[in-house]
């Protein structure tokens, strides 16, 4: 199934001790470009998640937010107590109590915990970050991109594949239609000449030529031909898994030029109104292969 260009994925994870979030937003365009976010101490993994990524993305803007959502360290800052230096510190404020005669004096907790080393703040994890933790998070966040993109890349399959039945249909109508025009410009040309004679001999094996030349000049059975191969071609593309956005765009070349080779060659009125219908949903096809990978 084919990619759309457009997805988001996030994931969490543990690293070093903290938890670590990545998200990843894509957008349309013509070659691999990432934009990077990441926090002072993680700048030097940029590479290795420039390298990790082009293995998810062939192409396409790819912006990845990298930040800590918990710091690392095995309590986050939480503050310890010492429950000695609790029992000192009431000791030495009862002992200043009678040192200064203010025995009614109230002790409170609050007075307590101001003491020093009464709490402490828990020391910081020491473990070096590594991008062997980092990338399983990345990976997570790449899937979950990569599987919003093939959800909307199926929509976008389904929508171009109505638009080719489209242009299928249109051909089919210039098919049926393309002999009959033949016959009138054939006797179209014979009623002309027979005029211009004004009831002298005519030479048919001339006439027969002019004819000749004429059906050669207006024929499109060889369009239509290529048309038809260019169109199953793309709907065998859209079957396909991976990339397919620049094969398309090939095709959607390729079926431009057999169109309009069919429209300079029509001199029919209603066979051009059919061309300029295949034209306009050619150009809608084009517009939303913008959104492919």
């Amino acid at each position: 199934m084919p990619l759309s260009m457009t997805g988001f994925g996030a994931a969490e994870g543990p690293v070093a001790g903290g938890t670590l979030r990545v998200e990843i937003r894509t957008v349309n365009h013509r070659y691999f470009n990432l934009a990077a976010k990441l926090p002072g101490d993680l700048t030097a993994f940029e590479p290795d998640l420039r390298d990790r990524l082009r293995r998810d993305f062939e192409r396409g803007q790819v912006t990845v937010t990298v930040r800590w959502a918990s710091f690392p360290g095995p309590t986050n800052g939480m503050m310890t107590l010492d429950p000695e230096r609790a029992r000192q510190a009431v000791a030495r404020l009862t002992e200043l109590k009678r040192i200064t005669g203010l025995v009614d004096a109230e002790i409170s907790l609050d007075l307590i915990a101001r003491q020093p080393d009464v709490f402490t703040a828990a020391e910081a994890s020491t473990s070096p970050v590594v991008w062997a933790d980092i990338e399983p998070v990345v990976a997570q966040a790449a899937e979950q991109c990569r599987q919003g993109r093939l959800r909307e890349g199926a929509a976008l399959a389904e929508e171009l594949g109505e638009q080719l039945s489209t242009i299928a249909a249109l051909q089919e109508q210039v098919s049926a239609r393309a002999p009959e025009r033949l016959v009138r410009e054939r006797d179209r040309l014979r009623e002309a000449v027979a005029q211009l004679l004004n009831e002298r001999p005519v030479d048919e094996q001339r006439l027969a030529q002019e004819i000749a030349f004429l059906a050669e000049r207006l024929d499109v059975r060889e369009e239509l031909v290529r048309l038809r191969a260019h169109l199953e071609a793309c709907r065998e593309a859209l079957k396909g898994t991976g990339p397919v956005g620049k094969q398309l765009g090939f095709l959607a070349q390729e079926l431009g030029r057999e169109v309009n080779t069919i429209g300079s060659k029509a001199n029919d009125a209603a066979i051009q109104h059919l061309v300029v219908g295949m034209k306009g949903e050619l150009e809608r096809f084009r517009e939303q292969l913008e959104n492919l990978a």
